[in-house]
């Protein structure tokens, strides 16, 4: 095996997990909401902390591969990895799970962008388009199997062993990574933007707050304060952003109508679809008292949708173009996710798999089109920096996602019931998911897009 596929592994094998890790611990909210005791807003963060985690730790890992090493600081981040996943499963407390998931998240944050800024610079030209697909392909089949097993998991012992679960493939990543990658420290760039840093995590912690505390019982004005709060460190940010020479996420970078409009796409398609597969994996449990494992099954014909979808794309990406593309998939998501919204009772299982293939359709093609869109126009430095922002808005994407969703059914719960604003909290989540086709037009003509894939 070649050096770059060997980087390539690496990379994904660390993809893989981050994924699995976030979608297998889905599926073990409503129980870990029910032996903890805590709310279905406040359960969501075992996933929000984990999300902060990632946050902190994406803009800083160019910096840290460069003083350490690219070998040292791959294998450390999934040892650390490994250890709090141990942690996690080991919790006696909700502070102390929401704790560990946390410092897991950072670890997480340390491989994932630095890996995938690796492989991308080791396979350029048409070669990026196709290994933009195996990407997606571990996007999108590993959230698609994972809440199965997770389910099977919770249903036959308990949602510790969801966490526990990873460790095997974590400790294999770290012995990958040491024997596999070059060690290559680099010359140590200027100290991170740590100001920055600390804007960017104390904006998205605070929207967090807010989203998770408004409609949840809670005093209007804490939510209140939560989301101004967040949008004054967002503020604080752009502002910081373009005084700083070299921000900690370069924002100037998405003026790139590409990586710009990718972004957009990531909110619309995955980052709605984690909180509408929240909000079902709560329904489907908690209202028609489905078992974790059967909810969880639904995600097996997502994965059968995104997998055709990936393959179609990666075939047409070429010929039809990303806006072509993008306006398919942004139909075909919502159109599966209205298609939920005829579900009453657990009877209604053929539409419900029908609403899990269409999004799954729509899922994988939004998704795997947006990742070969996004980094298109980069390379060398470029590469590293737009990395970092695509790894962030992913899992800013899942994160806000499921926190609206949540605030949005428990605002409506007390005025229809909960399958009334299940319903509602889906339907208007499908026309959400349509805002994006406004905006396709920014997109370069299809010719001028394939420039850079023939360089």
């Amino acid at each position: 095996m070649t050096y770059r596929y060997k980087v390539a592994v690496v990379f994904l094998l660390g993809f893989f997990i981050d994924c699995v890790n976030i979608f297998m611990s889905a599926v073990a909210l409503p129980s870990i909401a029910s032996q903890l005791q805590v709310s279905s807003a406040s359960v969501a963060w075992v996933a929000n902390a984990y999300i902060l985690g990632l946050t902190l730790a994406i803009p800083v890992s160019t910096w840290l591969a460069a003083r350490l090493g690219n070998r040292q600081l791959l294998c450390a981040s999934m040892l650390l990895f490994s250890a709090a996943a141990l942690l996690c499963g080991l919790a006696e407390s909700f502070l102390f799970l929401v704790s560990w998931r946390l410092l897991q998240g950072m670890a997480g944050g340390l491989l994932i962008p630095l890996g995938q800024a690796l492989t991308f610079n080791l396979f350029q030209g048409r070669q990026r388009a196709r290994i933009s697909t195996l990407v997606m392909v571990v996007a999108l089949l590993a959230p698609a199997l994972s809440p199965t097993l997770g389910g099977a998991i919770v249903d036959q012992s308990s949602w510790r062993w969801v966490f526990l679960a990873s460790l095997p493939l974590s400790l294999l990543a770290a012995g990958l990574s040491w024997c596999w990658i070059n060690s290559d420290p680099g010359p140590v760039p200027a100290r991170p933007d740590l100001r920055g840093l600390l804007l960017v995590s104390a904006a998205l912690g605070s929207l967090l707050l807010g989203l998770s505390l408004y409609g949840s019982g809670y005093p209007a004005y804490q939510a209140l304060l939560g989301l101004g709060a967040g949008l004054l460190f967002a503020e604080g940010y752009r502002r910081h952003c373009r005084r700083c020479p070299v921000p900690i996420i370069d924002l100037h970078l998405l003026k790139n109508p590409r990586l710009g409009l990718s972004v957009t796409i990531y909110y619309a398609i995955p980052g709605i679809f984690t909180g509408v597969n929240l909000l079902s994996l709560f329904f489907l449990q908690d209202q028609l008292h489905l078992s974790a494992q059967h909810s969880g099954m639904f995600m097996l014909l997502y994965a059968a949708g995104a997998l055709l979808a990936m393959l179609a794309c990666g075939r047409w990406y070429n010929r039809a173009g990303a806006a072509r593309l993008f306006a398919i998939a942004l139909v075909l998501h919502s159109v599966g996710i209205a298609t939920l919204c005829a579900v009453d009772s657990a009877s209604d299982q053929p539409l419900m798999m029908l609403a899990y293939l269409l999004m799954g359709l729509g899922g994988g093609a939004g998704a795997n089109t947006a990742q070969t869109t996004a980094l298109l126009d980069f390379d060398g430095a470029d590469t590293h920096k737009a990395s970092v922002i695509w790894n962030i808005n992913r899992q800013m994407a899942f994160s806000l996602g499921a926190a609206l969703l949540l605030m949005l059914y428990n605002l409506l719960l007390g005025y229809r019931g909960a399958t009334g604003a299940y319903h509602l909290s889906l339907l208007l989540a499908a026309v959400a998911g349509l805002l994006p086709l406004l905006t396709l037009n920014r997109l370069p003509l299809p010719e001028a897009s394939h420039a850079p894939l023939d360089r």
